[in-house]
């Protein structure tokens, strides 16, 4: 084969790949798997990291696209145990501890959410 239909060939090629196969899907939130389980899963995916949030007591854990988050309490947080994924601007959890701790820690996400948008 040619120089040029070598390369011709390889430009082809080339044309149809599909570019880099998307990562592994964010860990879903399986309520059922229990707070610790699910947590360590969390923080233990490819490609996310977790923010530095001294005196919080959350874990904030982040997609390097920025396109999923998770919010995991820590004791004194309100609902602790709970888990929060938010993608887009979806919004669900994982209540393991008190309901209305939950409520308020949701609502403050929810501010904060607000906050950024003004």
């Amino acid at each position: 084969m040619s120089r040029p239909a070598a390369f011709l060939l390889l430009l082809a090629l080339g044309a149809c790949s599909q570019g880099p196969a998307p990562g592994p899907a964010p860990v879903a939130l399986d309520c059922a798997k229990g707070f610790e389980p699910l947590s360590q899963a969390i923080a233990a995916q490819p490609s996310f990291t977790e923010a530095e949030a001294p005196g919080e007591p959350y874990r904030y854990i982040n997609a390097e696209d920025g396109k999923v988050s998770y919010v995991i309490t820590r004791p004194g947080a309100p609902g602790h145990p709970a888990i929060i994924r938010q993608v887009g601007g979806e919004t669900t959890g994982c209540a393991f501890g008190d309901k209305a701790g939950y409520d308020q820690l949701l609502a403050y996400l929810s501010s904060l959410s607000g906050a950024r948008k003004k």
